[in-house]
This record gives structure tokens, C-alpha cells and sequence, in this order.
């Protein structure tokens, strides 16, 4: 496509005609023209806002460009409405690529409730690769808010899933060719799999219910760089048992291959909760079939810590995702 803004007959075929209405909070949303929206809001309720870039992953761009903001949407306890969308792409990208990347965008936002609510679509030379980002609305009732900075000392650490749920699913797909060299296809299968269970909003929601002081979505950085973050915000100490973070055997051995530590690898899908009896919660989630599990417990003081046995680590603040490491090579 040519460098600019997307020619109007364009936006029509290949990205409105995509969208559909589906909230009645929505007054104004995408259309020719339109540059804003408009959501109305019951009484009581206050609007929960999150914006995200994707730009590590190409194939499965508009699945995860939705799913990650409406995590983030979740972890603070709200119900996610919609998404703004800004669509950079560069002048190698065809129209069909467009069209396809907005229809995964509306199948995701169909399975979660959500809608389109406008957007920025441009080609430009500036960008090598897509890079979408994403603005996401929700909505919770005023004094509903969960913040990840609401640990308590003596809290227990609850995990949903596994770690490096999101990176494993990325490198299945995008890496497939090389992991084939050493990993049978049935394991790859089912890692590439493991997109389907990038929504955190089932236990968000259940979580939410069940009374908990803190959530957060785990992503850059993984389960290290989430657990050091919820301290950090929180003003709190960590204490987690590596022994206990769930991982799957698809993730040691594709993180195996290119040498990664699948702890520090991005894990959208997985929700970090701080509350009382974690145990209790780990049955309620698990009733509704989430796997869980008590990882650690929050601590007075500043130090972060991951026991190994007789082995400590102390966490540090996350530097650059363990899958950058991958595109760099």
C-alpha cells in the first residue's frame, strides 16, 4: 500500500465493515470522519483506561494486541467495553494483511463482549514491521478498583496458569521452521496452542469476587519482573518458591532451544493475585477451570527473594523480555 493515510475506500472494505456494535454504553464509535468516541457510564461507575503497543509478534498481532489491554482492563477488577485502535504498517504490507488483522481483531473483541471504538490507520516508511497500539475502556463500580499496589504483609502470592504462557505461543508459531530441528510437531502443536488461554478475564472476575487486595497481569519480564513489580508498587517484601510457579514442559523445552529463561519470558495469560487464604482462592478458580497455585507470600521490608531449596535469589527490576533476545539473533 502506499505511504499515508489509508484511502477511504480502503477503510471501509478492510477495516469498518469489519466492526460491529455490540454495547449499548457505546454512543459514537468507528466510522468516516469520526476521530472521537463516546461511552456513557452508569451512576456509580468510573471509567478504567490502558493503553499497550504490539510490536514483537506478527502472526496472531490482533489477537494479542486485544487480549493483552483487556488483561490489563481485568487486573484492576473492571469490565472491558472497547478498544481504540492505532494501525502503523509499512508500504511493503498489502491490503489483504489489513483486512485479516482487523477481523482478528473483531473476533477477539466478539468472544470478549467488546467493540472497535475508533482508531488510526496509516502506512508510513517509519515503521519496518506492524505495530499496533491499543487503547482499551473499562468500567467498574466506584470504590471497586483493585490496584496492583494493594499488597498486605502477610498476603499469600496466588499464579494463574503458567509462566511464559504468551512468549511460548509466539515462539511456536514464529519459530516453527528452527524448533522443528529438535521438538516434535505435536509439542509445537500444542504451544502454539497455549494462545487460546492468553485471557485473564475469567479469573479476574472470579478473583474480583472473591475479595482480594492486588492484581496484576504478568507480562515483560515474566513471573520474575511481575513479582518484583507488585512489591515494588506495593512497598512490600516478596518471598516466592520457584519449585512452585506452575511452567509447562512445552515452554522448558522451546525456551531450551534459544537458551532463554522461561521465568523472565512475556506471560500475558497469567494473573498474579495477592490476598488471604490463597489456598481458598486456588479452589475457586480451579471449580471454574483455572489452574492456580500458591507461589509465595508478601513480606515487611524491601527484599524480594526466590527460593530454590537452600538457594535464594533476589529479584531485580525486569530488564529487556527473554524473547527480544530471540528477535535479535
Amino acid at each position: 500500500m502506499e505511504i499515508g493515510k489509508i484511502p477511504e475506500n480502503v477503510l471501509k472494505r478492510s477495516v469498518l465493515k469489519q466492526i460491529r456494535h455490540r454495547r449499548e454504553e457505546v454512543l459514537l464509535s468507528a466510522g468516516v470522519g469520526e476521530d472521537c468516541s463516546a461511552v456513557k457510564l452508569e451512576e456509580g461507575e468510573v471509567f478504567i483506561l490502558s493503553v499497550d503497543p504490539i510490536t514483537a509478534a506478527e502472526k496472531g498481532m490482533g489477537t494479542l494486541a486485544v487480549h493483552v489491554t483487556a488483561n490489563d482492563l481485568a487486573s484492576s477488577g473492571a469490565e472491558p467495553v472497547g478498544v481504540l485502535l492505532s494501525i502503523l504498517l509499512p508500504p511493503r504490507k498489502r491490503e489483504k494483511y489489513l483486512k485479516e488483522l482487523m477481523e482478528e481483531i473483531e473476533a477477539v473483541c466478539r468472544k470478549l463482549n467488546m467493540e472497535v471504538l475508533g482508531g488510526h490507520t496509516e502506512v508510513t516508511d517509519v515503521v519496518n514491521q506492524p505495530v499496533v497500539t491499543v487503547t482499551g475502556v473499562g468500567k467498574v463500580k466506584e470504590g471497586h478498583i483493585i490496584s496492583t499496589a494493594g499488597l498486605k504483609p502477610g498476603d499469600e502470592l496466588v499464579m494463574t496458569k503458567w509462566a511464559g504462557l504468551e512468549g511460548t505461543a509466539i515462539l511456536a508459531a514464529e519459530k516453527r521452521e528452527k524448533l522443528l530441528e529438535t521438538l516434535p510437531q505435536e509439542l509445537l502443536d500444542t504451544a502454539a496452542g497455549f494462545i487460546e488461554q492468553i485471557s485473564v478475564i475469567p479469573e479476574a472476575m472470579a478473583a474480583r469476587d472473591f475479595g482480594v487486595h492486588s492484581m496484576h497481569d504478568v507480562t515483560e519480564g515474566g513471573i520474575f519482573g511481575a513479582l518484583w513489580e507488585v512489591g515494588a508498587a506495593s512497598g512490600t517484601g516478596i518471598e516466592a518458591d520457584l519449585k512452585k510457579i506452575p511452567i509447562r514442559q512445552e515452554t522448558i523445552e522451546i525456551c531450551e532451544v534459544f537458551s532463554l529463561n522461561p521465568y523472565q519470558m512475556m506471560s500475558s495469560g497469567s494473573l498474579l493475585i495477592g490476598c488471604e487464604h490463597g489456598n481458598r482462592l486456588v479452589e475457586v478458580l480451579e471449580q471454574a477451570g483455572i489452574p492456580a497455585a500458591v507461589i509465595g507470600k508478601v513480606t515487611a521490608g524491601n527484599d524480594r527473594i526466590i527460593k530454590n531449596g537452600d538457594e535464594v535469589r533476589y529479584l531485580e527490576p525486569a530488564d529487556s523480555d527473554e524473547l527480544h533476545k530471540v528477535s535479535e539473533t
